[in-house]
């Protein structure tokens, strides 16, 4: 029987060449959820499908890092981070760990915005290309009352402060993994 490609590993060491980290696990996640990860984009020879499993441990606010000093502030502060705030992996393999997660109430349900400071190869270091202007990898989820919606991963991302709502999210890839079926998973 083949097993499932692990998504998110694969695209995010695609990029960076470097292998995943095994996350550190908290004895109790505060939140956790499941997801159907659907690859489309420009990084992926083909379409590449799988599920994903993200694990909360704890909620941060790192806005102000962002606002005050920009991005390469706010990759610094991340970097800085000792303690995962959770972690991101297929099932049955090594996961990914996080280091900032948010939650933000919405009308009917609420956001959650998930990112981290991506590996940069030696290759990527060396050559610079585009990419490294491209450090954190993000995940945003938006779900209704019951824990269920949808999302968008983006393994190579750009975060940059605005004047307007707070925080623009570019993408490298031509689109984002297409997060469909979240479920949130009570612990």
């Amino acid at each position: 029987m083949r097993r499932a490609q692990p998504l998110l590993v694969i695209v995010a060491m695609s990029v960076a060449g470097l292998s995943a980290v095994v996350p550190a696990q908290a004895a109790r996640p505060i939140a956790r959820f499941t997801a159907f990860a659907v690859d489309m984009s420009n990084m992926a020879r083909r379409v590449r499908t799988g599920t994903i499993d993200v694990v909360v441990n704890r909620w941060d606010r790192l806005l102000a890092a962002l606002r005050e000093k920009g991005s390469d502030g706010l990759l610094s502060e991340l970097q800085k981070i000792k303690d995962d705030v959770g972690y991101v992996q297929t099932p049955g393999n090594v996961g990914y760990p996080l280091r900032y997660a948010r939650e933000i109430p919405s009308g009917d349900g609420r956001r959650i915005i998930i990112a981290t400071d991506r590996p940069i190869s030696f290759l990527e270091a060396v050559n610079q290309p585009m990419t490294t202007d491209y450090p954190f990898m993000v995940i945003d989820m938006r779900l209704n009352a019951k824990g269920e919606g949808d999302g968008k991963l983006m393994p190579v991302a750009k975060i940059t402060a605005n004047e307007e709502h707070g925080v623009d999210i570019e993408n490298w890839a031509s689109e984002p993994v297409r997060l469909t079926s979240i479920k949130e998973v009570k612990p």
